[in-house]
C-alpha cells in the first residue's frame, strides 16, 4: 500500500476503525504518511481513536521529529442510509482525494437497522454498498485507487436468499443465535459478491477492488 499512502497527497478512509482491525490498519496507514480519515459511529471513541493513533504515530517518528497529525474523526452511522448519504456528501465537499477506501466495519447480533433491515446485512453490506458507490467517482479522479472490502473466512457457509430479501429486508428468516450466526455469514458472502462485481466493472480504470479474510484474531465480535 506504499504507494498509494506516502506524501501529503494520499488520503485514506477507514471504517469501523476505532479499535481492533481498524484501528489496527488506520495505525499502519498513519505511520506511512497518508491523511488517514476514521468514519465511526460513536463520536467519543473515534474522536479516542484518532488521538492515539496520532499519539503512537508520532512515538514512532519521534527520531525525525515529526507526527502524523493527519489523522481525522468523522461521524458516519452505517445503520442508517441518511447518514451515509450526509456522510458522503460531507466528505466529497471537504476532502479533495481519496486514494484508498477501506470498508471494515461489522457487526453480529440481532436487531434492525434505521431502514428496516436486518441489522448485521444492513451494515456489513448495505451501508458499504452505498458508500462505496457515493465516493465511486472521487475514486476514479484520484486513480490509481483501492476499495479494499473486509470480508471473513464465514461467508463460505453464507447463503443469499433473494425471495426472503424482498419480503423480509434481510438475509435471514428470524433473529434466533443460529440465524445471528448465519446472517453475519451471509453478509460476509454478499462482501465478496459485492466486491467481485465491482471488480468486473471497473476493470480497465485505475480503480481496483480487494476483498479479504484478516485473518484469526480475538475480535470484540467474539466477546458480545
Amino acid at each position: 500500500l506504499t504507494s498509494f499512502i506516502m506524501g501529503p497527497c494520499g488520503l485514506v478512509y477507514c471504517l469501523g476503525s476505532n479499535t481492533g482491525i481498524g484501528k489496527s490498519t488506520a495505525l499502519e496507514l498513519a505511520k506511512r504518511g497518508g491523511r488517514v480519515i476514521l468514519a465511526c459511529r460513536n463520536k467519543d471513541k473515534g474522536e479516542a481513536a484518532a488521538f492515539d493513533i496520532r499519539k503512537l504515530t508520532f512515538s514512532c517518528l519521534v527520531l525525525q521529529e515529526s507526527g502524523n497529525n493527519q489523522v481525522v474523526f468523522m461521524q458516519l452511522d452505517l445503520a442508517n442510509l441518511k447518514s451515509v448519504c450526509s456522510f458522503a456528501e460531507t466528505f466529497l465537499n471537504t476532502e479533495p482525494r481519496l486514494d484508498i477506501l477501506v470498508n471494515n466495519a461489522g457487526v453480529i447480533g440481532p436487531g434492525c437497522t434505521e431502514d428496516g433491515f436486518g441489522l448485521a446485512f444492513g451494515v456489513n453490506h448495505l451501508g458499504h454498498f452505498l458508500l462505496t458507490n457515493l465516493l465511486l467517482e472521487r475514486l476514479r479522479q484520484c486513480g490509481p485507487s483501492r476499495v479494499l472490502t473486509v470480508s471473513a473466512l464465514l461467508h463460505c457457509f453464507g447463503n443469499i436468499d433473494f425471495h426472503l430479501l424482498a419480503s423480509q429486508k434481510d438475509v435471514v428468516p428470524s433473529q434466533s443465535t443460529w440465524h445471528n450466526f448465519q446472517g453475519y455469514c451471509n453478509s460476509k458472502l454478499c462482501n465478496v459478491l459485492f466486491t467481485r462485481e465491482l471488480a468486473n466493472r471497473l476493470e480497465g480504470t485505475e480503480v481496483t477492488c480487494y476483498t479479504l479474510h484478516p485473518g484469526k484474531c480475538l475480535h470484540l465480535l467474539l466477546l458480545l
